[in-house]
């Protein structure tokens, strides 16, 4: 499987609904079991809300500052954020090119924090 940012960067915003009137900030890229991956690049405010899986994201273009639960966190190409299920997460504030990937993946509510392996600075 292969997804290309530049590719689906032109499909967005997607269909326009109730809950995006101004059309969807995220497209569908690819799927494998119970993981997913989109491109996200919302325009003016982050409007999500938390998810049932634990997330991944790999920031593509653009910076800002993201929230996870109560840290904030400068963002810039190449940085990759994990956000647990059900953790309130928002990108607060962000350039106009922004976009990121996000993998979705693992059981609805998250995976065991002790089944994590440790990062790179000793924290889980």
């Amino acid at each position: 499987m292969k997804a290309s940012a530049s590719e689906l960067m032109r499909l967005l915003p997607g269909k326009a609904s109730e809950r995006w009137p101004s059309g969807a900030p995220f497209i569908a890229a690819m799927a494998h079991g119970s993981m997913s991956v989109e491109l996200y690049a919302p325009i003016g405010s982050d409007q999500q809300t938390p998810h049932e899986q634990d997330e991944l994201y790999f920031i593509q273009h653009g910076s800002g500052t993201i929230a996870i639960g109560e840290s904030q966190y400068g963002f810039a190409p190449g940085d990759c954020f994990f956000v647990g299920a059900g953790v309130e997460h928002r990108f607060t504030a962000f350039t106009q090119d922004f976009s990121t990937w996000v993998v979705f993946g693992g059981p609805k509510g998250g995976e065991s924090a002790a089944a994590l392996p440790e990062s790179t600075d000793g924290s889980r």
